[in-house]
C-alpha cells in the first residue's frame, strides 16, 4: 500500500513512545521500530490506525524482523497476518537462548 499520498503520520497516541520524542519519529525510515511499539505497547485503537496507515502487506514483510515482541503479541500478529512463528527473528532468537538457570 502506497503511503505517500496519505498524511505523514499515522493517527496513533504517544502512549507507546513514552521514551523517544514522538514528535520527531520519522514513520517511513523507522517503520519497524513503530510498528513494534505500537503493537507491544499501544492501545487497540492505536494498532487498527497503524494498520490502516502502513497497510497489511507492509506490516506483514516488515514485522517478522522484529527483535521484540510479546509472546501474546506474536501470538495476535502469527494469527492475524497469517504467519508463523518461525519467520520471526525474535522468536528464533528466544528459542535459541540457553535458561540462566537449569532447574
Amino acid at each position: 500500500m502506497d503511503t505517500t499520498s496519505k498524511s505523514t503520520k499515522p493517527n496513533i497516541s504517544s502512549l507507546a513512545f513514552w521514551d523517544v520524542d514522538f514528535e520527531k519519529i520519522n514513520y517511513q525510515k523507522n517503520s519497524l521500530f513503530v510498528m513494534e511499539k505500537v503493537l507491544n505497547y499501544g492501545p487497540w485503537d492505536d494498532i487498527i490506525n497503524l494498520i490502516k496507515y502502513y497497510g497489511e502487506e507492509r506490516i506483514r514483510q516488515e514485522i517478522v524482523n522484529s527483535t521484540y515482541l510479546s509472546k501474546e503479541v506474536l501470538n495476535f500478529v502469527c494469527f492475524y497476518f497469517r504467519l508463523s512463528p518461525d519467520d520471526f527473528t525474535c522468536y528464533k532468537e528466544r528459542q535459541s537462548q540457553n535458561p540462566l538457570w537449569i532447574y
